[in-house]
């Protein structure tokens, strides 16, 4: 059976994005704490916007979106390949088992250190090593909650727009689909983890959770266009990689207007 998992290359492909899709949300979440100034990355003055009545305001975003518009890519290039369900199951994959990493962050956390480890890092500024720990793995449990909430959400909404758009279009526009998809997944992804995280978790208004939203989703939608080359680019070397008659048969699979473009594994007995 392994030998032709191995062999079959739209099967190789799927296990190659899913284990990078799962791996790049886990990334996403693990440095998510860490907030950077994007003007002063790119050398310009803030931007300072008043919205909604929150002044002051400018593009300061978690390191979270760095890694974000390369997941709702890796979505749509499922879509278009291996279709909905392939997209569902990979997505409630990574939930879990990014679940599963905030378990065992919070078990270390709690696990008891022996008194040379906390002054073990002195020399290089950090006083105690369980705080430096704990800083960076210990996000607030209504972050986490709504950073899971608002990718799972997210993710069938950008399933769903994806293959009502290609329904019209059919093999056109593939930078319509793709795009048009990610914007309206990305503005609910962002409005739900601040709903969660900060309006539920810490009683933020209304009024600042929509202004810090629409901040966030500048952003969102700034890249969505940046990045639209690369759809096409991946999907160039997917061509060259699986052959133009198979990742054509690919996409009327991912329709379902073909056969299964996975190999025909043989069960046990």
């Amino acid at each position: 059976m392994i030998k032709n998992i191995l062999s079959d290359k739209p099967t190789k492909l799927f296990i190659f994005i899913a284990s990078f899709f799962v791996a790049n949300a886990l990334i996403a979440e693990c440095i998510g704490g860490k907030i950077f100034s994007l003007e002063s990355v790119l050398g310009i003055s803030p931007a300072n916007f008043t919205l909604f009545g929150e002044s002051n305001l400018s593009f300061s975003l978690t390191c979270g979106v760095l890694l974000w518009p390369i997941e709702f890519i890796m979505t749509d290039i499922v879509n278009e390949y291996y279709g909905p369900k392939a997209v569902r199951r990979i997505s409630y994959t990574a939930v879990a088992l990014i679940s599963y990493a905030f378990v065992m962050f919070y078990l270390a956390i709690k696990a008891t250190p022996p008194e040379w480890w906390l002054s073990s890092n002195q020399d290089k500024g950090i006083d105690n090593m369980q705080n430096a720990f704990s800083g960076v793995f210990g996000q607030g449990m209504w972050i986490i909650v709504g950073s899971l909430m608002a990718f799972l959400v997210s993710q069938i909404i950008d399933v769903t727009v994806f293959h009502r758009i290609k329904k019209v279009t059919g093999e056109k526009w593939v930078w319509l689909r793709a795009t048009g998809s990610t914007l309206i997944s990305q503005l609910v992804d962002s409005f739900i983890v601040l709903f969660i995280a900060f309006k539920l978790g810490n009683d933020w208004s209304w009024q600042k959770v929509l202004a810090i939203c629409l901040m966030n989703y500048m952003y969102k939608f700034t890249m969505a266009i940046v990045l639209t080359p690369l759809i096409y680019f991946i999907e160039g070397r997917i061509e060259k990689y699986v052959g133009r008659d198979t990742a054509a048969k690919m996409k009327r699979s991912a329709m379902g207007k073909d056969e299964d473009p996975f190999i025909n594994i043989p069960t046990a007995g």
